[in-house]
């Protein structure tokens, strides 16, 4: 792992600094309840800073958690310095992003790209939310209907571009996967710098991003534990073991320990389980889940 500073929300980490787990997806802060005017849903909304705090600090004690991944971007209710009291109470390093979400959630529909991609190197350069905490990644950018809104590829294309510019990684989200990875493409943007968020059941398509050198990013509460299982394992046999991504992918209130959801612990004690029942080894267990997530923050700041 080359000697690289992640950009974490206390501050500056070595990336080969860090012994555990890398949780490359997940949502420690979010509100995304005004875009459908929903006043109170547990479905679309975290904000248990303690509960989160907690969960994140027992899995790190216990040595399995690393790092994490915060992809709440512009539009999603991200808190920076929630982030930042999070990541200081569990001990665990946070990584936050900039980015625009998909359409309903967006608050500048009529921009161009430039202008896009200039609120985005703004927060890169300046931080985020006059918090003094700067992003390490961008994303998750994507759709949210079946295919990308003009506005929504215009702010893919504003993603790559900055990623362009900083090196830093992009994380997708949205139905079309492999579409939202082309759009990234077209801007020249090494497709070992995306991290594609991938909700479908086709092992095609999933094997078609990590042939493309795209990361392959699988959740395991959203689509259950043995469909995550099943498209990890397709690609670990198809031989794209290297380009496979692990996550919880929690997003929601209802998700945490506290109120009987199965928690950040998911990925270790329902997903990485199946994984081991079918024989996939403890090396290979560690590169899909500390290797592969640590190259993906670090290649492009490597280069």
């Amino acid at each position: 792992m080359p000697d690289v500073l992640l950009r974490t929300v206390t501050g500056p980490v070595r990336a080969d600094a860090i012994d555990g787990a890398v949780l490359p997806h997940e949502h420690l802060r979010n509100d995304m309840r005004w875009a459908v005017g929903i006043d109170s849903d547990p479905h679309r909304w975290l904000d248990e800073e303690q509960t989160v705090a907690a969960e994140l600090r027992e899995l790190r004690l216990s040595g399995r958690l690393g790092l994490v991944v915060d992809l709440t971007c512009i539009g999603m209710g991200r808190d920076a310095a929630a982030l930042a009291r999070i990541a200081a109470a569990s001990r665990v390093p946070v990584i936050a992003s900039t980015g625009l979400y998909a359409e309903p959630f967006a608050d500048a529909r009529d921009a161009d790209v430039d202008k896009l991609t200039a609120r985005l190197m703004e927060e890169i350069l300046s931080g985020l939310d006059g918090t003094g905490v700067f992003p390490g990644v961008i994303g998750e950018v994507g759709c949210w209907g079946a295919e990308p809104t003009a506005f929504e590829e215009r702010c893919l294309i504003a993603a790559a571009r900055a990623s362009l510019r900083t090196r830093l990684p992009v994380a997708t989200h949205g139905r079309n996967a492999f579409a939202l990875l082309e759009i990234l493409l077209g801007q020249n943007l090494p497709a070992s710098r995306v991290a594609v968020g991938y909700e479908g059941g086709d092992l095609g398509t999933a094997r078609k991003i990590a042939e493309a050198g795209a990361y392959v990013s699988l959740g395991s509460l959203d689509r259950g534990a043995d469909e995550a299982a099943r498209i990890a394992l397709g690609l670990i046999e198809d031989g794209h073991a290297g380009r496979l991504l692990l996550s919880t992918g929690l997003s929601r209130v209802a998700q945490v320990r506290r109120y009987d959801g199965a928690g950040y612990a998911d990925l270790f004690d329902a997903l990485l389980p199946r994984l081991r029942e079918a024989g996939v080894g403890d090396e290979v267990i560690r590169s899909i889940t500390r290797d592969n997530p640590l190259r993906w923050l670090t290649e492009g700041l490597a280069s």
